[in-house]
């Protein structure tokens, strides 16, 4: 059987190495985040089957961060990790669509055993997953995400990095409204004026290069964000 991805973000170095490596020992795949926007940007980059959520972080909780993965992933495990033990928070997590929940302290054995819990009722077959999808067919276009290539026929455009995450962002979730704060954030890790206004520059670019198709549309939701239409 293929080895879980783990996306771990813990604001606390300390633990957050010491998990780690309790799991890297057991074969999994982890990737250590400190911070919420760091952890938001490295799950964009896909091929996750669980997320591990500290809750109380600075600026930004572990279930806001779980409500931003959700909107984008409604079928990659969470689990919380918090030092709260109140039913209310238990309730808000649950929520967010958490699959379990640990609070500290706990044991390396209590934190393997959730994990194997959960990871059995992953929907996909872990031994033929092979990660988030890198090529899109949109339209008449075909957009591999993986070289940032843009194709129409012979016809071949070479994206952007920021370019290429924008438009990989719209594939994945084509006709559906993608919110502008939810990109920005999980593109540059922040959400900033400048940021968003650099948002709408990469957006009037796509587009110039989607004008040969006709079906295909960039189309702005006002107040609200982006949605990519094809037939």
């Amino acid at each position: 059987m293929a080895s879980a991805q783990i996306l771990l973000v813990e604001d606390d170095p300390g633990l957050g190495f010491v998990i780690q490596d309790t799991l890297k020992e057991k074969g999994y795949v982890v990737h250590l985040c400190l911070y919420v926007k760091e952890g938001l940007m490295q799950f964009n980059k896909g091929g996750y089957h669980l997320c591990l959520l500290v809750v109380m972080m600075p600026k930004k909780d572990g279930f806001e961060l779980a409500r931003d993965i959700r909107k984008t992933d409604s079928e990659v495990l969470i689990i919380f990790l918090t030092a709260k033990s109140m039913i209310e928070d238990k309730l808000e997590g649950l929520k967010t669509g958490a699959d379990d929940y640990i609070t500290k302290p706990f044991s390396n054995e209590e934190l393997l055993l959730r994990i194997e819990a959960v990871l059995k009722r992953f929907k996909k077959d872990l031994s033929t997953y092979e990660g988030e999808k890198d090529t899109f067919q949109i339209g008449s276009f075909t957009f591999n995400s993986t070289n940032f290539l843009l194709s129409r026929g012979d016809h071949k455009i070479s994206l952007t990095k920021k370019e290429a995450a924008v438009f990989k962002i719209l594939c994945a979730h084509k006709n559906k409204v993608i919110e502008r704060e939810l990109i920005t954030n999980m593109v540059w890790g922040d959400d900033s004026y400048f940021v968003g206004r650099s948002l709408d520059v990469f957006i009037t670019r796509l587009r110039k290069h989607l004008a040969e198709d006709e079906s295909v549309s960039i189309t702005n939701v006002h107040g609200v964000g982006f949605r990519l239409e094809c037939g």
